[in-house]
Formats: structure tokens, sequence, C-alpha cells
């Protein structure tokens, strides 16, 4: 397959895979209407580790391996992003949660420069932090239309830099369906730690217990179309429509749940694109 047809082939995966996961939201926010969080995150977590699971076995491999520092340092963070992002789902409008989830690449970038020992230009700083002022425009901390909750979504999106770093800084040699396992069974320890907190456990009816079974499935071709995306082509060509995923959660929160971004929603949210577009290009330029 020539470059430019692996890009196109990666481009489309990393489409579908940031569709895939705005559906998954959008099914996870419904069900957190009628049952608590910390049980929507048990039910999706065992649901989705139990398909990675048989896809580990039909491949040959282990499901399960012994867990190392850095897995153990990848799945907290994994816990702290699904409690936080899950609660901002359930709390906040889709909208200007997925908008505040767009900045992670650029905490990433940061993360990398700080922790890891990374060459980071003046340019890509500047690109970081007015993705991260675009954030602060979208949160609006002290001014009027300020949702306290949006925290929950900073915080989601900083445990899933965290994740992303602990993954750089190792690379543990586990197999797609393995990191699927460990990364959905880190939403059963999530969850059982928001539910101990909230109690409120209820039998789901057969309309949210759909919703669930389609947020697991949605949530599984995401992973599975992401990792093939990440494998095909120029990484500088195809992580920009990861940014495609705020798009789709617009158009689902407009039509599925009646939401009216404002002005500083839409303009923060180019802000955090621009930047975050910006860093990857330049990023793929440097590595030349």
């Amino acid at each position: 397959m020539s470059r430019q047809a692996e890009n196109l082939s990666g481009s489309l995966y990393m489409v579908a895979a940031m569709g895939a996961f705005a559906l998954e939201d959008m099914f996870v926010k419904s069900a957190t209407a009628v049952l608590p969080v910390g049980q929507v995150l048990i039910l999706f977590g065992l649901g989705g580790m139990g398909i990675f699971a048989l896809l580990a076995r039909w491949r040959g491999e282990a499901a399960f391996v012994r867990p190392d520092r850095t897995l153990a340092i990848r799945s907290s963070f994994e816990v702290m992003g699904r409690i936080c992002y899950t609660l901002a789902l359930a709390l906040t409008p889709l909208t200007s949660t997925s908008a505040i989830l767009q900045a992670t690449p650029l905490v990433v970038a940061m993360g990398a420069a700080l922790f890891l020992g990374e060459t980071v230009g003046w340019r890509r700083w500047v690109a970081i932090l007015i993705g991260l002022a675009g954030v602060l425009l979208i949160l609006r901390p002290g001014m009027q239309g300020f949702v306290p909750a949006s925290i929950f979504a900073v915080l989601g999106m900083i445990g899933f830099a965290g994740r992303d770093l602990a993954t750089r800084a190792a690379r543990p040699r586990l197999s797609n369906a393995q990191l699927g396992v460990y990364g959905f069974g880190a939403l059963v320890v999530s969850g059982v730690l928001a539910l101990v907190w909230t109690g409120g456990a209820t039998l789901p009816d057969a309309h949210t217990a759909l919703q669930l079974g389609a947020a697991i499935l949605f949530g599984v071709l995401a992973y599975e179309c992401l990792t093939r995306a990440m494998r095909r082509g120029e990484i500088s060509v195809i992580a920009p429509f990861r940014y495609s995923r705020l798009v789709f959660a617009m158009i689902l929160g407009i039509v599925v749940f009646g939401e009216t971004p404002d002005a500083a929603t839409w303009i923060g949210s180019a802000i955090i694109v621009a930047g975050g577009i910006y860093n990857i290009l330049r990023e793929g330029r440097s590595r030349r």
C-alpha cells in the first residue's frame, strides 16, 4: 500500500473512531440520567473487559498478564480520568465536556517536556498556552455562566493525559486486546470507588440496558479503529482527525440533548482545536 493510501486509510479509521467515541459518550450520558455514575462505569467496564478478554483468547494471547509499575501508574490515571470524565458527562453539557477533552494532546505535550525531557520549541509552547486559554474560555471561572461541575471535565482530561504519558514513558509490551482488558478493568475499579461514595445501585430497565450495551459496543469499536488508525501512515497527517470527535459531539449534543452552545464555547473550542492541530503538525515537522 502506498503512503498516500495508508494516510487515507488511517484518517478514515481515525474519523470512525472519533464518531464511535462520541456515540459512546452519548449513550453513557443517557444511562447516567437513570443509574448512578458508579454503576454505569461498572457495567460498562465489565462488558468491554469481557469482549477484549475473548478477543485476546481468540488471538491466542493471555487475557491477563502480571502488572508492572508502569501499568499500575497508567491504570491509576485511567481511573481518575474515567471517574471525572463520566461525572462531567452526567452533570454538564456533552458539547462543553467534549471540547475540554480535546485539550488532552496539548497537556500530554506539556507533560512530555516537563517530565520526560522531550524537546518542545517556543512555537509549540505558545500553541499549548493558547489551547489552554481556550479551556479557560469555556470554563469562565469567576464569571457568569461558570458551571462548577465542569471542573470534572478538566480533571478527567488531566487523568487521560497522565495515562498517555505513562504509556509513552515505558511503552509496555502488551497487545491491543490486553490493553483493552486493563483499560476497561480500570472502569470497573472507577465504578466501585464511585458507587461506594454515592450508593444507590438499582437494576437497569430494558431501555437503559440497551443504552449500556450500545455504549460498550461503540467503545470497543472506537478503541479498535483508533489502534488501526495509529498504526497506519504518518501520525502528523492522521492525528489531526482526532478533533473530528468534537464535531460529532456538537451535533449529538444539539440534536439529542437539545444543548445550545454559547459563543464562548464555540470560540474556546476553535482555539483548542487550532492549538492542538498546530502542535501536532509542528511536532511532525520537527521529527523529519
